[in-house]
């Protein structure tokens, strides 16, 4: 959608122009037959928003995705070969982004151990270096709109192969997740860059998608990094063209 405003700077000088405005529109998703979450999401790549949300939700694999536009939204049927955990889990609610905590109800449940990510990333510093100076590039969203964040499943050399773009960041690493299943893709000694504050939401995401680095253009939280320390998630953060923070395991 375009928009006009006026631009305006501090000399006091005014400007007419029109933008593009990056689409947020409610993302109803139900997992074999029963409401489960309804997302604020970007209504690009859904199927593999849902194919991740589900696993970063642990719920399972997605046998099968459907699409359908309703009148303020859309909404994603998912079928799991398994629904037992979404039958325990279930709820309604309404969330700005797929957190991955979508169903929780008591701090234990929120802060659940994670697995031991056993791969090893091969990716030295300079291909992290590369991959972040090239991500711009791989962010049509975001040169359009300057509002969406991205998430890039990227070689052990630094080569982008794959980016996904939303809204919101969980979104953007969920539908990262859910192309790489769907396209039969693995991380085959690479590493996610995020264009985002690495949260330690994302670091879960992460650490269930198996991923052995995760690179973020900003800082972790602390519970970032201490999730990631005792999952064995290697972490680079604040990555910019002359620095960035290797993560001490």
């Amino acid at each position: 959608m375009d928009m006009w405003f006026d631009r305006r700077t501090p000399d006091g000088s005014e400007t007419r122009l029109q933008r593009s405005l990056i689409a947020e529109v409610p993302v109803a998703i139900e997992i074999n037959g029963l409401g489960y979450a309804v997302m604020m999401a970007t209504p690009t790549d859904l199927e593999d928003f849902a194919t991740g949300f589900v696993a970063s939700e642990r719920l399972g694999a997605a046998v099968d995705v459907g699409s359908h536009q309703a009148e303020q939204g859309v909404v994603l049927r998912v079928t799991l070969a398994d629904p037992s955990t979404v039958i325990e889990r279930v709820r309604h609610r309404t969330t700005d982004s797929s957190c991955g905590l979508c169903g929780i109800d008591n701090l234990e449940a929120a802060l659940r151990p994670l697995p031991r990510i056993e791969a090893e990333s091969g990716a030295s510093s300079a291909a992290i270096f590369r991959a972040a100076e090239a991500l711009r590039d791989h962010q049509p969203l975001n040169r359009e709109t300057g509002a969406a964040h991205a998430a890039a499943l990227c070689s052990a050399a630094g080569e982008i192969r794959l980016v996904r773009e939303d809204v919101g960041r969980h979104n953007a690493f969920d539908k990262l997740v859910g192309a790489m299943a769907r396209q039969g893709l693995g991380w085959d000694g690479g590493f996610a860059l995020i264009s985002a504050r690495c949260s330690f939401e994302l670091v879960e995401k992460a650490v269930l998608a198996g991923c052995p680095l995760l690179a973020a253009i900003s800082a972790p939280t602390a519970l970032a990094a201490e999730r990631a320390r005792a999952a064995g998630l290697r972490l680079a953060a604040l990555v910019r063209p002359d620095a960035m923070l290797r993560l001490v395991p």
